[in-house]
C-alpha cells in the first residue's frame, strides 16, 4: 500500500495528497503518517512547498472528517435509545446510559476531538461521536482543524527535515500510536470503572 501511495502522491502532486489524506480519513488503514511524512520529503526535490503540502492535507483531512461526522448525525442518540429500547435487556443498557455517555460527550467532546486528531485511527473514528451527539458543527470544525493542523505541521515539517531518510520516522510512529492507545485504553477503563460505581449508587 505505501508503494501506491507514494506514487500517487508524486503524478498528482497537491491534488494526489489531499485526496489520500481525505479517504485516509474516510478509510482508516490508510496511513497518514506515511502520506504526510512522504508529502514533506516531496518538498525537497520537486515544485511542492511545506505550506502548500500542509494546506493540501489540512483540507483533505477536514472534509474526509466532516463525511464521518454526517455518519454520526444519521446515528444520532435518539436512534441509539430506539435500539435500546429493543435490545437493551439483552446488552444490558439502559437509555439513561446512552444520555449519561452523551453527557460527558458534550461536556469533554471538543477537547477529546483535538486531542484524537493527533492519534493515529482514532484521528478518523473520533468524528463518528461527535456528530452522534450533536456536537456544535462549527466548533468541530475548529477543533477539528486545529488537531489537524498541529499534526500536519509536524509530520510534514520532519518529513522535509529528514528528506530521503523521511521513512525513519513511522518505526517511531508506531512506539507513539502503541503508547497512545494505552493511554486511551487505561482513561476508558477509568471512566467505565467511574460510570459503573456512580450507576450503582443511584441504584441504592
Amino acid at each position: 500500500m505505501q508503494n501506491w501511495i507514494t506514487h500517487f502522491m508524486e503524478q498528482f502532486g497537491y491534488f494526489g495528497i489531499f485526496l489520500m489524506i481525505a479517504l485516509e480519513n474516510v478509510f482508516p488503514p490508510i496511513p497518514s503518517e506515511v502520506i504526510l511524512t512522504f508529502g514533506g520529503f516531496m518538498t525537497t526535490y520537486t515544485d511542492l512547498t511545506i505550506p502548500g503540502v500542509i494546506l493540501a492535507a489540512t483540507l483533505g483531512s477536514v472534509i474526509g472528517a466532516v463525511i464521518l461526522y454526517g455518519i454520526g448525525l444519521l446515528l444520532d442518540v435518539e436512534r441509539l435509545e430506539k435500539i435500546i429500547d429493543r435490545w437493551g435487556h439483552i446488552l444490558r443498557v439502559k437509555k439513561e446510559d446512552i444520555r449519561r455517555a452523551d453527557a460527558w460527550f458534550d461536556k469533554y467532546g471538543y477537547w477529546t476531538v483535538l486531542f484524537c486528531r493527533m492519534v493515529p485511527l482514532i484521528r478518523s473514528l473520533i468524528s463518528i461521536p461527535a456528530g452522534m451527539s450533536n456536537m456544535k458543527f462549527g466548533m468541530f470544525l475548529l477543533f477539528t482543524t486545529l488537531g489537524t493542523l498541529i499534526w500536519n505541521i509536524i509530520l510534514v515539517s520532519i518529513g522535509a527535515a529528514l528528506g530521503e531518510s523521511w521513512e525513519d520516522i513511522l518505526a517511531f510512529m508506531d512506539v507513539y500510536s502503541n503508547i497512545a492507545y494505552a493511554v486511551i485504553a487505561v482513561a476508558a477503563i477509568v471512566f467505565v470503572v467511574l460510570f459503573i460505581r456512580k450507576r450503582k449508587k443511584s441504584a441504592q
